[in-house]
């Protein structure tokens, strides 16, 4: 390695680090940096929980199936793959939630739960009359005094009331961060609620204010985004981008030794080493502290359980399904004595997934605290979900076929969640300087969250070492 040469490795092959790798390597090319880069990834194939299943012309998502479009950052990094025309956009429709075994439509203008046009809330059966009226002090109630942070399910309780939580809000934002909203940081998790009520005093004019205006005749748009080939052809596209001999898989790394020289040695499982400058690491933090525990004391929130979540998608003839009703699907409470927490039409919310007179349904199960279908094999879940399925809508056949996808390390943000992140980065900065963390653990989950943190972490790594100069 030259003296002037800079070298970084990116220890994981997800979105977060392949956003950093693309980015370092579109700097490099345009300005000639000075600069060569490693990307490691412990598994066989990059993309991380992004994952797209193929299979007789469907198109299905084993991990996230879509984007927000007002995060632009994933859109943006689509267009710049080449990718533009391949975006597609969600239908619209009717939701619904499972509520006294029936499927009753999401009030009109609740947006995440809260209510912003009157009439739909006061006739929605989903509420009783005194939880109606209780949601109702939102109008009246002041603003919170405090300026720490927050339980989620706090915030809301004190808004609008237990009712609320409980049967709306809490089943729609669960579809986000899986964990227990009555531990889950308001500031690290939905700080725009924060924001709401310090400018609007009520949570319920400000979500009304922040609706988009839509002519009467105009159909809603869908917000979400995805690829008509799946999430995975972009993280195909930046691996096309990237030269081939800066990718290694199939070996994670087994050891981080800080050199005398201010330098560090990367151990990898299969035996090799790495002299580097800089170590990016965008990999669970579950799987990079024990690396720096030689160095670095990071404390652990000790309500930051990992749990499971799973993803059953199951295709069927069309004429199999009666669903009954116009929409895209439903949530399920977890006072509704179901297992599963949510069920996407998928062949309705996302046309493009799914063959001519086919249906596909992508249901969803696991909760915190209820983690008992970790020990049931596939073919058990996938009884289990269509039992709860067939109380809900008209299921006449078996599957044609189905996947059950196992996501690990859901781990909800809790309270305290950023000023741990600072500790985080601050004890890094003073004990390993030189190594930085990214990613779905530290500042947001979605897509697009991780992208920013992988396009932020370059271009805050270059301006700090101003190669070239």
């Amino acid at each position: 390695m030259s003296d002037n040469t800079y070298h970084i490795t990116i220890i994981g092959g997800g979105i977060t680090g392949l956003s950093a790798a693309f980015y370092l390597q579109k700097e490099i090319e345009a300005k000639g940096l000075p600069i060569r880069f490693q990307l490691i990834e412990e598994q066989g194939r990059l993309g991380g929980k992004i994952k797209t299943w193929r299979h007789e012309g469907f198109v299905i998502e084993q991990g996230p199936d879509s984007f927000l479009e007002r995060k632009t950052s994933a859109a943006d990094l689509a267009v710049e793959l080449g990718l533009a025309d391949d975006l597609v956009r969600n239908s619209t429709g009717q939701a619904y939630i499972w509520h006294q075994d029936r499927l009753k439509a999401i009030p009109e203008g609740a947006v995440m739960g809260v209510p912003t046009k009157l009439m739909p809330f006061v006739t929605t059966d989903l509420i009783s009359w005194p939880g109606k009226l209780r949601a109702a002090l939102d109008l009246v109630l002041p603003a919170s005094k405090g300026d720490g942070d927050i339980s989620v399910g706090d915030f809301f309780r004190r808004r609008l009331g237990n009712e609320v939580i409980d049967n709306l809000i809490a089943p729609l934002l669960s579809g986000v961060y899986s964990g227990d909203l009555d531990k889950l940081s308001l500031l690290a998790s939905f700080p725009q609620f924060a924001k709401m009520e310090e400018q609007h005093r009520s949570l319920i004019v400000a979500m009304k204010h922040s609706r988009p205006q839509v002519k009467t005749q105009e159909k809603p748009k869908g917000i979400f985004l995805t690829l008509k080939n799946g999430l995975q052809s972009l993280v195909e596209a930046i691996e096309k981008r990237l030269p081939e001999e800066v990718i290694s898989k199939n070996t994670g790394v087994k050891e981080l030794v800080k050199r005398p020289d201010g330098k560090y040695t990367l151990v990898l499982k299969n035996g090799e080493t790495i002299e580097t400058d800089t170590v990016l690491f965008t990999v669970p933090h579950a799987v990079a502290e024990p690396l720096f525990r030689p160095y670095v004391q990071v404390p652990t929130l000790p309500q930051a359980k990992p749990h499971m979540v799973a993803t059953i998608a199951m295709a069927f003839p069309e004429s199999a399904i009666d669903l009954g009703m116009e929409g895209t699907g439903f949530i399920v409470p977890r006072n509704s004595g179901a297992k599963i927490t949510a069920c996407t039409w998928a062949h309705r919310k996302w046309p493009h997934t799914t063959p001519k007179n086919k249906a596909l349904l992508r249901s969803f199960i696991g909760r915190a605290g209820e983690q008992s279908f970790m020990e049931q094999t596939d073919e058990e879940i996938l009884e289990v979900v269509l039992r709860d399925l067939r109380k809900i809508m008209t299921i006449r056949a078996e599957p044609d076929f189905y996947n059950v996808s196992r996501l690990q390390n859901a781990i909800p943000y809790v309270v305290g969640h950023q000023a741990w992140v600072q500790d985080v980065n601050n004890q890094l900065k003073e004990k390993l300087p030189g190594v930085f963390v990214a990613g779905a653990s530290y500042s947001g989950v979605g897509v697009p969250d991780c992208i920013d943190q992988g396009k932020k972490a370059i271009a805050e790594w270059i301006a700090s070492v101003k190669p070239g100069r």
